[in-house]
């Protein structure tokens, strides 16, 4: 079993960056495909982005293309969202979540593929 925590979040002015941080306690982090999600005030969980297990491919959500990146620090147990010109619409509570399984691409964005999640942390994007 492994525990997420999430940080990094905060109050960030349009067009900022912020970098957040998901922790693993229990486990190695190179055993488990990882994920973001985020959930906005009266709206759907959203996928966000997904590193795969054994071969480390990332897949993201269309419209987060080229402004945020995902990656992981094996040896530190941290999965990273990097996110950079961000907007009000980004706004929303942002989840790590982890899967022991091997996903397939498809897969990576249903929420009901991860088996373990984190509290989330607040982004805020607002001038």
């Amino acid at each position: 079993q492994v525990q997420l925590l999430e940080s990094g979040g905060g109050l960030v002015q349009p067009g900022g960056s912020l970098r957040l941080s998901c922790a693993a306690a229990g486990r190695a982090l190179y055993g488990y495909t990882m994920a973001w999600f985020r959930q906005s005030p009266g709206k759907d969980r959203e996928f966000v982005a997904a590193v795969k297990r054994r071969t480390s491919s990332t897949s993201y959500r269309n419209s987060l293309k080229g402004r945020f990146t995902i990656y992981r620090d094996n040896a530190k147990k941290t999965l990273y969202l990097q996110m950079n010109s961000l907007q009000p619409d980004d706004t929303a509570a942002y989840y790590c979540a982890a899967s022991k399984r091997d996903l397939m691409t498809s897969a990576l964005g249903g929420d009901h593929e991860y088996e373990y999640w984190g509290q989330g942390t607040q982004v805020t994007v607002s001038s």
